[in-house]
């Protein structure tokens, strides 16, 4: 028996934003001093490296288990079960439902638990609960339902990953342009055949790693100290994930006896472009291997760093047709991977 993917579905905010919006930000160091060249250069630099042209963001009526529940609504359709056949669902997000203005988060209920209310589930076995795992938090999602359908504790799960990281991120600081809303959600199966996860790896790494990503006050001087904003330690995140990253993707290919020239897909968080470009290069190097063409289909040009959200919604492009020059055919094998506070990383190999 392997578990697989039986339905997937996102919802991509509908609200752009382009990076001659940022134009009008004062950008402040973290002293709250201002920068020394001027928003364009600055958003140059920052198209550069990252890759995002533009980002989307939820109009100020919605929150994440709002979006959660649009993306589990398709995958559910696209599955074709039942809501009250569902076991688990499985809700990984970083900062709960935050309201346009609002200067605290909300988890209770958990997000899990709000959204099987919208779909109306009766059944009081239906068990919700929320993660918390950073950006690989879908990944680690569909690893712990995997792990239940294989122990017999289930038989459909409804993992979920969603964030409005528009909600938390601080106008003064630079790396605010990199962030975006979204979500994506997936039906889990038993399967009888050879599709779906062949092998996982998962890791955090806490005894020096831990504090890269966290919670900090403005870089504006005046403002209120007591309002926290999602901050990251940029250079000390990418050291890391390029160390790290690779490693946990090979561990995770040795352990499915799976070739890495059958690789056909590499499907890895939406963070960084040349992060992620590095991240693969340096991941086939580990094989004496050069990097395949069209092995890398990415979304982040167009649709930012959505965090949990990423990395479902880029199956769901992907498998749709949605990506240009991409696409999967049955039987091709896949990688998901990603990275994020925790400091965490995980992987999946999977069986299309």
């Amino acid at each position: 028996m392997t578990v697989k993917i039986t339905g997937i579905g996102s919802y991509i905010p509908e609200i752009k934003v382009t990076n001659t919006e940022f134009d009008k930000h004062v950008f402040l160091n973290e002293d709250g001093t201002p920068f020394g060249y001027a928003n364009d250069v600055v958003i140059g630099k920052f198209k550069n490296i990252t890759g995002i042209e533009e980002r989307r963001y939820v109009d100020e009526t919605l929150v994440s288990s709002e979006i959660g529940y649009l993306a589990a609504q398709k995958a559910i359709e696209n599955a074709n079960i039942d809501p009250e056949e569902i076991d688990y669902i499985i809700f990984a997000h970083n900062f709960g439902d935050v309201k346009k203005g609002a200067i605290q988060s909300d988890l209770l209920p958990s997000l899990a638990t709000r959204v099987k209310k919208q779909l109306r589930i009766q059944n009081p076995k239906c068990v919700a609960f929320d993660i918390l795992f950073g950006c690989p938090g879908w990944i680690e999602g569909v690893q712990i339902a995997n792990a239940f359908i294989k122990s017999g504790m289930a038989k459909k799960c409804l993992v979920i990953g969603a964030e409005t990281l528009s909600r938390v991120v601080d106008d003064h600081d630079r790396d605010s342009m990199i962030y975006s809303d979204g979500a994506g959600a997936s039906i889990i199966e038993a399967s009888d055949n050879e599709e779906g996860i062949l092998a996982y790896e998962s890791a955090t790494f806490a005894y020096e790693e831990a504090d890269y990503l966290f919670f900090g006050k403005s870089f504006d001087q005046e403002a209120n100290p007591d309002i926290r904003y999602i901050k990251m330690f940029g250079r000390k995140i990418y050291e890391f994930a390029l160390k790290e990253v690779p490693k946990a993707m090979k561990e995770c290919l040795d352990k499915s006896g799976i070739e890495i020239g059958q690789l056909k897909k590499i499907l890895i968080h939406q963070a960084n472009e040349k992060m992620d470009e590095a991240i693969i290069q340096r991941f086939y190097k580990l094989y004496d291997k050069f990097v395949p063409e069209n092995i890398m289909p990415m979304s982040i040009s167009y649709l930012g760093n959505s965090s949990v959200a990423t990395v479902p919604t880029l199956y769901d492009l992907l498998i749709n047709g949605k990506i240009e020059d991409h696409e999967l055919k049955k039987g091709d094998v896949i990688m998901f991977a990603s990275v994020g506070a925790g400091m965490n990383v995980n992987a999946i190999v999977y069986r299309y």
